[in-house]
């Protein structure tokens, strides 16, 4: 979402994307706003792609369960207590402990560096194997919460068709929560400081190890990597923000399309139609460029298809629960697919029609503003900052000082004829601002900032009373 907000505005609206409420003024009057960026593409035509051929598509996928079925049963197997994108271990497991025995199987295959347990969850016996993994980075949560529904729905509706059918097709096996430690303390990397999805060759970090040495043992013919990615990527050089990134990754330098590539290509065409209901035009391609340390791009090398899914952003969903119901139908169509053997209908040029990861867009850029640096001559400038967790508007850090008069940004906060007053925590140890900074300043009407209009504290703004 790109919305130009004046401070007033920024002042109601500290809460707005966690409520899903529309910004307004002080007044009363909507915010000035454009929305489209992270929604839903009301007034935007995606990019047209190649089709799979109707006739034997229509062979192949008669049986399988519809993206509007799924969507349809969702909130009756959304799993509580994960409202929270943020949880831990404990809470996780807890959340999904009432829905293991009978059908789901649980093993303990694993532990951290710091000793959590890693548990893989297994479901059918078909002769398909298929591996899904999510969190190896902590603080990438979506799929494990949607892993979580997964399993809800396996474990009460076992007379569903499309649970037959993958049963009776596949065995799939989980691991959720691969990283625990980072998860404990919602960061990338493991308690070590090792980001384990660049672990695959040297396989230093036990929750590297773990996924290793259950992929030897199973040997997948399919592997889905699940992620999240940044929150304010475009699709291509549209304006649309990523929703869902797809990838069938290259498992070497020169890119090459073998059948298993081939494959897990097919299986990213069908997520694509399976996921447009919920976030059509938002869809996009992750960089294919081989990394002989990801463990995605390794798993080709070890025999499996594998689909890559990072969950990007969606217009006032902070805690991701609309993409967390997006990965629900995309992961349980194509484990249906898979094991029906039905995802053979789709053409692989419709993955590979779309367009790829694009820009960034900063976060927010505060325009109009005087700078007054205590001790220094002001300045007329702007400033851009970026959020270290975006979706929640907390951790901010300036990116640039100056004009940036043609920069464009996730919100533009206008406050011309206001004072941008940076507090001692922005300022370095000879009382100067540069870039790098912690965003905290105050807003005011006067140089000496007497009178405060708000404050800024690296998250949404907060008025002076």
């Amino acid at each position: 979402m790109i919305r130009t907000l004046t401070p007033l505005a920024v002042l109601v609206c500290a809460g707005c994307a966690a409520s899903g409420a529309t910004p307004r003024s002080e007044g009363g009057a909507p915010a000035t706003a454009t929305t489209g960026a992270l929604g839903p593409a009301t007034t935007t035509t995606a990019t047209s792609r190649p089709t799979s051929d109707p006739a034997r598509t229509a062979a192949l996928t008669t049986a399988l369960t519809t993206a509007e079925e799924l969507i349809g049963l969702y909130d009756g197997v959304r799993v509580p207590g994960l409202d929270d994108r943020r949880f831990n271990h404990e809470t996780y497991w807890r959340s999904v402990e009432p829905y293991l025995g009978g059908s789901v199987a649980s093993v303990t295959v694993g532990e951290s560096a710091e000793g959590r347990t890693i548990r893989q969850l297994t479901f059918g016996s078909g002769p398909t194997t298929v591996l899904l993994w999510s969190q190896m980075h902590g603080n990438e949560s979506t799929a494990s919460m949607s892993l979580a529904d997964i399993v809800r729905f396996f474990h009460e509706h076992g007379d569903h068709p499309a649970v037959r059918r993958i049963a009776q097709g596949a065995t799939v096996h989980m691991i959720p929560m691969l990283n625990p430690d980072g998860a404990e303390r919602f960061q990338r990397r493991n308690a070590q400081g090792i980001d384990v999805n660049r672990d695959a060759r040297m396989l230093q970090t036990p929750e590297g190890r773990t996924l290793k040495g259950v992929t030897d043992a199973l040997t997948p013919d399919f592997g889905f990597n699940l992620h999240d990615q940044g929150a304010a990527v475009r699709v291509g050089q549209t304006n649309r923000g990523v929703a869902i990134a797809l990838l069938a990754p290259a498992f070497n330098e020169a890119r090459d399309v073998d059948a298993k590539r081939r494959r897990a290509m097919q299986v990213a065409s069908l997520l694509i139609g399976a996921m447009d209901p919920l976030v059509g035009g938002h869809i996009a391609k992750y960089d294919d460029t081989f990394n002989p340390r990801a463990f995605g791009d390794l798993m080709g090398q070890w025999g499996a298809s594998t689909i890559l899914i990072e969950s990007g952003a969606w217009a006032d969903d902070p805690q991701k629960q609309h993409l967390r119901k997006t990965n629900f139908v995309g992961i349980l169509t194509a484990l249906d697919a898979v094991a029906t053997g039905s995802y053979a209908a789709f053409d692989p040029d419709v993955y590979e029609s779309l367009a790829y990861n694009g820009r960034r867009v900063p976060d927010l850029l505060i325009s109009g503003g005087t700078i007054a640096v205590p001790g220094i001559p002001v300045l007329k400038a702007d400033i851009l900052l970026n959020y270290d967790r975006p979706l929640m508007h907390e951790a901010g850090v300036i990116t640039d000082i100056g004009d940036m008069g043609e920069t464009e940004a996730q919100d533009t906060l206008d406050v011309r004829g206001l004072y941008l007053i940076p507090t001692a925590r922005a300022l370095d140890a000879s009382g100067g601002l540069d870039a790098g900074a912690p965003a905290h300043f105050i807003v005011a009407e006067d140089r000496e900032g007497l009178r405060v209009r708000f404050r800024f504290e690296g998250g949404p703004a907060r008025r002076e009373e």
